[in-house]
């Protein structure tokens, strides 16, 4: 690589010693780089890169250990999970409920008034020992007195007493359009909030209480980035949100971006707010920014997911699948048109093929007035897209936004459509066959769990969260392809290929030094895996193991009674007695484990059984 007198003379990061895998398949390995100025400066064997190290070179001996691009989240709402992310008790990842619950006693204890403790998404009650969902009456008796809210997917929430207070449900409350408070035989609210299936119910619900004050926001928005690094994130595309305001909840971001502490560099999409005035708001923000502007750690990326409320069609797989509002096409049309004519990129919130061929139907018309000529347009999730509808997603030149939510849901989506039909939710192999971009993402915070990790054992092994085997071997990636997907895939979604998702010369300098090999693991190490090392623009942003020194301090978590002090983020260590019970209980009846799944949720309440195993709805643990 060429270099200037200047150039030559700037000190240089240099790691060697290290097994890279590139994602560039002109040079797929390399054993060292050099950084300098935020970009790969030299990849290549130790000795050809050592030709850049200069008297001020930081080197770093990496032992030995994998090294990737830094992971891309192509639908994360990182903003509005920072904006949250200290008040909030994660249960990602734990083996069981009585762990899960434990967590919820001690920090109810720990939670001052008026504060609430929340559990926001990214688990499902497969993962636990006992697969099933805690009971109203333990979230009581693990918190009498400080409101609870638990958020389980986008298809309930689970409120105790003190918060039913809180948000002020009595047996006057109405049930919102789509929505149910279920109620009990009196007819007073029980605490279990439905949707049915629309879940805004329990996005206003949410909403309702206590924020963080602008400061704590800035601290909890580092401490969520941190723990995205920790697990070998460096960029990830916001999707917006409910509750999330342009511009006012995108303050804390612009801060740290200026202070230039952003450590995830975010291309961020507006999600309108107001139904029936989508258009309006699409208005007012094409006069705003425009797309791209910004810098490479925060830049604008173009609208959706939501463009009109009437395109939602919700992902709840617990209850039929919703229709479209007939009139959908014409609101939507309206705000495609100004989209179009304004050259802003778009995409949209698409779970099932039925909504899609009427939106497809929407955007070949506009197309035909307003040409996209190479405009970024993307669908969102496409669990049941058809080869058909592919085929057109293509021919507009669209791309789509994939992610593990059927890891987390693939349990009731076999059982409301079958197995075969989840053999292929969603068909990723046939869009990367047929050539649509395709980049891989989460949807946290509130959905699926935010570790790429997950996401990739997903991808590779073909099962839930819960074992569940979804896919057959066909329908598992490769490990390399898995890994475009969260790389360059991931780049074409905000404008970006071709400056980040490889480690090549001239490109960002962003990557993640491993714990361990994704590519010689077994399939169940792979959702253990973390970085010990991760740079971004050239900086370390984070560091563990040997590399722990070479890493930023962590900051103080605030406030104090956080969770994030006392559960910093996705489970770390598995509960082994716990998990090994749960496979000798399937091994020794010889019934597959969602055969017991289905047992239990259509079987008697499980104080009918024998305790623990009875949850399993299984008679050969039984007491």
């Amino acid at each position: 690589m060429q270099t200037n007198d200047s150039q030559a003379q700037a000190p240089a990061l240099i790691l060697f010693n290290g097994r890279f895998n590139t994602v560039d398949r002109s040079r797929p390995q390399a054993s060292a780089v050099a950084i300098r100025d935020g970009r790969f400066l030299a990849v290549g064997d130790t000795e050809d890169v050592m030709r850049f190290r200069t008297e001020g070179s930081q080197v770093i001996d990496l032992n030995g250990r994998t090294v990737i691009p830094g992971l891309n989240d192509s639908h994360l709402h990182l903003i509005r999970g920072g904006l949250n992310y200290n008040l909030e008790l994660r249960w990602e990842g734990v083996p069981s409920l009585a762990d899960a619950l434990r967590m919820l006693k001690d920090q109810a204890a720990r939670t001052p008034h008026p504060q609430w403790v929340r559990v926001v998404g990214g688990w499902s009650e497969f993962q636990f020992a006992e697969r099933r969902m805690p009971t109203l009456d333990e979230i009581n008796a693990a918190a009498p007195d400080t409101p609870v809210f638990i958020l389980h997917l986008y298809d309930r929430a689970l409120l105790n007493r003190a918060a039913l207070r809180a948000v002020g449900y009595t047996r006057d409350t109405p049930n919102p359009p789509g929505g149910e408070i279920q109620v009990d035989a009196s007819g007073n609210p029980t605490g279990m909030l439905i949707a049915r299936p629309n879940a805004m119910i329990l996005y206003a619900t949410l909403a309702k209480g206590p924020s963080l004050p602008r400061e704590l926001q800035v601290n909890s928005t580092r401490q969520f980035m941190r723990e995205l690094n920790r697990l070998g994130l460096t960029s990830a595309i916001d999707a917006g949100g409910g509750f999330q305001n342009y511009p006012e909840d995108y303050a804390v971001v612009e801060e740290l971006e200026r202070a230039n502490q952003l450590t995830i560099r975010i291309a961020y999409n507006l999600f309108t707010q107001n139904k029936g005035k989508e258009l309006e708001d699409f208005q007012r923000w094409t006069d705003m920014v425009k797309p791209g502007q910004g810098s490479d750690y925060y830049r604008h990326n173009g609208a959706g997911e939501m463009l009109v409320f009437s395109a939602a069609d919700f992902e709840d797989f617990l209850e039929p699948r919703p229709d479209l509002a007939a009139g959908m096409e014409d609101e939507l049309e309206k705000v495609v048109r100004h989209l179009v004519a304004n050259r802003w990129p778009f995409r949209l919130h698409a779970t099932y093929d039925e909504s899609i061929s009427r939106m497809l139907d929407v955007f070949e018309k506009v197309n035909r007035d307003l040409p996209f000529d190479g405009l970024h347009w993307m669908f969102d999730h496409c669990e049941t897209i058809t080869p058909r509808n592919i085929e057109r997603v293509k021919a507009l030149g669209g791309g789509i936004a994939i992610q593990h939510r059927m890891a987390f849901q693939g349990e009731y989506f076999v059982d409301r459509y079958g197995a075969e039909a989840a053999r292929a939710t969603p068909p990723v192999k046939h869009m990367l066959e047929t050539g649509v971009p395709v980049g891989a993402g989460t949807d946290a915070t509130r959905v699926a769990s935010y570790n790429p990790w997950t996401a990739l054992y997903w991808l590779v092994s073909g099962r839930t969260v819960g074992g569940l085997p979804l896919y057959g071997s066909a329908g598992h990636l490769p490990r390399s392809v898995a890994l475009e997907l969260w790389t360059t895939g991931s780049a074409w979604f905000s404008n970006e290929q071709g400056k980040k998702g490889k480690i090549q010369e001239g490109m960002l300098a962003d990557l993640a030094v491993l714990s361990a090999d994704f590519f010689s693991v077994e399939e169940e190490a792979i959702k253990s895996i973390e970085s010990v090392l991760t740079v971004v623009g050239g900086q370390i942003v984070y560091g563990a193991a040997e590399f722990t020194s070479l890493g930023p301090p962590p900051l103080p978590v605030l406030p104090e009674w956080s969770p994030v002090q006392k559960v910093p983020g996705h489970y770390r260590k598995a509960a082994p007695v716990a998990q090994s019970l749960a496979h000798q209980c399937r091994g020794a009846c010889g019934v597959h484990a969602h055969e017991h799944d289905r047992a239990r949720r259509s079987n008697m309440p499980v104080s009918d059984f024998g305790g623990f195993w009875g949850a399993l709805g299984c008679s050969c643990f039984a007491f």
